[in-house]
């Protein structure tokens, strides 16, 4: 199989981002972030500025697009003249849209970061998901070297910031952001490097045949 699909879930300071562009540069595939959310925009014709204050905080609804177990229903999309066209619930769900077009896209392999894409794309069998985690301390260390934070300012930006992703993904998905059970490969980068992380995920790929030796 040649058409491949990484995920990545990574705690913030992990180094989970890192890996992803370094994958990306060593195996010749695009990466997508934050450029889901310019692409959801694209896709919908709503302005980006509201895929990102979506993607940033949980705004509740009510909306009536869960299944029976609670679980929001990926697969609607409101029209442009319902009143919901507007709602976080729907933004997430142009979100998903755009996750499942790069993923049915035979031509292209891709690696997603974040957005809950291991759960969106969860039926598919050419899907690699991996979860990137490291100890606080390190986290903390890793996150004022690259933003210049000092340490309480660090401690508490990634506490919040976990605590959201942990939130955002029980909210859409009804899971557990941190469950081992999700995942396919679950890396500590507290107790391997960056590049030895990225080599694992690369065996993964060959393990399952998904790329070639």
């Amino acid at each position: 199989m040649d058409h491949y699909i990484i995920t990545i879930a990574r705690g913030l300071g992990s180094g989970g981002s890192h890996i992803a562009r370094n994958l990306s540069k060593e195996l010749g595939i695009p990466c997508y972030d934050s450029e889901i959310l310019n692409m959801a925009a694209d896709l919908s014709g709503i302005n980006e500025r509201f895929f990102y204050e979506a993607n940033e905080r949980i705004k509740k609804g009510s909306l009536a697009i869960k299944n029976s177990d609670g679980v929001y229903n990926h697969e609607r999309v409101f029209r442009v003249e319902d009143k919901d066209y507007f709602s976080n619930e729907n933004l997430f769900n142009i979100q998903a849209q755009v996750i499942k077009n790069l993923a049915f896209d035979k031509n292209v392999s891709c690696i997603i970061i974040g957005k809950a894409a291991n759960y969106i794309l969860r039926s598919l069998v050419n899907v690699v998901k991996i979860n990137i985690q490291a100890p606080e301390e390190k986290c903390i260390k890793n996150v004022m070297q690259r933003l210049q934070f000092n340490y309480e300012e660090a401690k508490k930006t990634i506490q919040q910031t976990d605590k959201y992703r942990a939130d955002y993904y029980k909210y859409y998905t009804g899971k557990e952001w941190l469950d081992p059970k999700e995942y396919h490969l679950s890396i500590n980068t507290g107790t391997v490097t960056e590049e030895y992380a990225a080599q694992l995920i690369i065996k993964l790929l060959k393990d399952k045949k998904l790329i070639g030796e």
